[in-house]
């Protein structure tokens, strides 16, 4: 029987399976921890930057576990497939700020900042569902529950900044521009993660040698998301409410190791 949790353990229990899940993991990551690190020196509210910066250390700290957990079955990350790189997949659509508009030494505009938020706020929205399934399925496992479990908590503060944060703006006016930043990023990103669930879902059916049947069935269901994600799932991602968890990333990042 297909479920969330005998998917994940068949491809934590292969070598080469977890390997390109983990680099997939990794990879999305240490682009996430790059942009947010220049953002936040290009962002001229400095009682934003640090947060933005924190939010770029907490990314780096993700890369480092999952190339950690690999570390420990002495596996090595792989070169992560093009049709997997949801992140640059969204760039390419015009979603989020641009890797070359980052490059340059020129400080962000409201707009900008508004657009990194909004980007933020879908992504994260994600982030954080994915890793509460994960935490559900491996919070209690010996050797990846701690991870999981670190990485799904920082997810929940991430999000917490980004509705804060973008209804501070909304208050001082920018509601309608933050409202269709969201939208057309939310509609986008809803596509792209059922294209590239897709291309996962195949990549590891070759490496575990799934039947048909069974690829078949997956694909099925991750159509299914994406249905109920286009006819109306995706406005969850695009609304905003005051978090329980009020300036979650004040402060520098807490000094945390996993090896």
């Amino acid at each position: 029987m297909l479920s969330a949790r005998s998917l994940f353990m068949e491809i934590h229990d292969d070598d080469q399976a977890f390997r390109l899940f983990c680099s997939i993991a990794a990879k999305g990551e240490d682009q996430g921890g790059w942009e947010n690190g220049r953002i936040a020196k290009l962002v001229p509210d400095q009682v934003l930057a640090p947060k933005v910066a924190r939010h770029g250390a907490d990314e780096d700290k993700h890369g480092r576990i999952f190339k950690a957990l690999l570390h420990k079955r002495e596996l090595e990350t792989v070169e992560v497939p093009d049709d997997t790189d949801y992140t640059m997949i969204l760039e390419r659509q015009g979603i989020g700020l641009a890797h070359s508009r980052l490059r340059r030494d020129e400080m962000l505009s409201e707009q900008d900042v508004i657009t990194y938020l909004a980007h933020s706020r879908v992504t994260e929205q994600r982030a954080s569902e994915q890793m509460l399934l994960l935490k559900k399925v491996f919070g209690d496992h010996p050797e990846i529950g701690r991870a999981v479990r670190m990485i799904s908590n920082d997810e929940d503060n991430h999000l917490a900044f980004c509705h804060e944060e973008l209804l501070r703006l909304a208050a001082e006016g920018h509601g309608r521009t933050i409202l269709d930043t969201l939208n057309e990023t939310a509609r986008a990103e809803v596509r792209t993660y059922r294209d590239v669930s897709l291309a996962v879902m195949q990549h590891m059916g070759e490496l575990l040698r799934w039947p048909k049947a069974k690829s078949a069935a997956l694909a099925a269901g991750i159509h299914g998301v994406h249905l109920y994600e286009r006819l109306g799932g995706w406005r969850r991602m695009t609304r905003l409410s005051m978090p329980e968890r009020l300036n979650a990333l004040g402060g520098p990042a807490p000094h945390e190791t996993f090896a």
